[in-house]
């Protein structure tokens, strides 16, 4: 009797052993689902979320997508500028937010420790950093243009060849040889990606705003255009460093224009010479045959011998009215000049810079 009584029990406890092994199942099933399903969030969020390593110093960086790039140019450059951790992931987030079918070009700054997600959403956007283009001190077409095309992404051809377009030089007031003065030095915000046509007609639109009616009154009163304002305004400004003389010098070169005199300006000689280095204009610059040498070739040179400053130019408008015609500098070397009004003056004031020249020893 015992022996049937335990049979029985025994068949009573399988139904809840088994529940309870399927029920563990279960348990360890939807655990294991719940797992990976969080552990691929997590990692989704983690690569979508987590920050880069931009920099090795943490100081912002640029990234540069080029004028006509794809959405594979863009990923390649992060990749290899190592920029993104994962490039699988970043397509797959930069896809879904419509990026590869929205590239901008452009310059961007990029934080230290940003996104993914964040990197798509500036990229997205076309925020750019405008980028700070000093123009001065330039002396030639061929200069402006490497000074332009080292800083934005201009095509130094595309800029070159515009800028020696006589045709469309020309319905600007311009050509190829006088170009340069329709640049006013200042430091200008441009975006990176400009293109050779908007730079142009940026600077045209900056020309328009300096040479404004009162200025354009003063130029007329000089009894002079703007472009040729620009050629003397050139002359000044390698003739003089100091500023408050500026006007005096360029009073003397517009007495000469009014007396049809030439202008003998040494630094149209070292321009017409084509070399910069020299200190000290001597007998054979002063033959030497060009367009440019004032020495040989009365009045105005074809065209500017540098980009001239605002205030060299603002010295050409303000130029006083006097009889001086001839300068020379000063014998002190001080930076300041003689002026004279007759040739004998002047010849006493040349001798005695030209002794103080030998005595420097200064003789090229």
């Amino acid at each position: 009797m015992a022996k049937k009584k335990g049979g029985k029990s025994n068949e009573k406890n399988k139904p809840k052993s088994l529940n309870t092994f399927w029920k563990k199942v279960i348990y360890a099933c939807i655990a294991f689902v719940i797992l990976s399903v969080g552990s691929t969030i997590y990692l989704a969020y983690r690569n979508i979320y987590k920050s880069n390593k931009i920099t090795k110093n943490g100081e912002k960086t640029y990234f540069y997508i080029k004028t006509g790039s794809n959405f594979n140019d863009v990923v390649k450059s992060l990749k290899q500028e190592k920029i993104i951790r994962s490039e699988s992931i970043f397509e797959w987030l930069a896809k879904q937010k419509n990026y590869d079918k929205k590239i901008k070009p452009g310059r961007y700054t990029l934080k230290p420790y940003m996104s993914n997600n964040e990197i798509i959403n500036l990229l997205r956007s076309g925020e750019q950093e405008p980028i700070k283009l000093t123009i001065n001190n330039i002396r030639t077409k061929t200069e402006l243009v490497t000074k332009v095309c080292s800083n934005l992404e201009v095509d130094s051809l595309q800029l070159y060849e515009l800028l020696s377009n006589d045709n469309l030089l020309d319905t600007i007031g311009f050509n190829s040889i006088n170009i340069t003065g329709m640049f006013i030095p200042d430091t200008y915000d441009y975006y990176w990606n400009t293109s050779a046509s908007e730079f142009m007609k940026l600077m045209m639109k900056e020309y328009q705003k300096f040479w404004n009616a009162d200025r354009k009154a003063k130029a007329k009163m000089q009894g002079i255009s703007a472009a040729e304002a620009a050629i003397i305004a050139s002359i000044v400004e390698k003739e003089t460093n100091y500023k408050p003389e500026r006007p005096l010098v360029a009073s003397v070169y517009l007495n000469r224009i009014r007396k049809h005199m030439k202008l003998q300006a040494d630094p149209t000689v070292v321009y017409a010479n084509g070399d910069f280095t020299i200190n000290r204009v001597l007998e054979k610059h002063l033959k030497f045959d060009n367009p440019y040498n004032t020495y040989i070739y009365e009045g105005l040179p074809p065209g500017p011998i540098c980009i001239p400053s605002k205030n060299a130019l603002d010295a050409v408008l303000d130029a006083p009215k006097n009889g001086f015609i001839y300068f020379c500098a000063d014998d002190q070397f001080n930076g300041k000049h003689k002026f004279a009004a007759s040739l004998s003056q002047h010849n006493i004031n040349a001798n005695k810079f030209r002794k103080a020249l030998n005595k420097k020893r200064i003789f090229k």
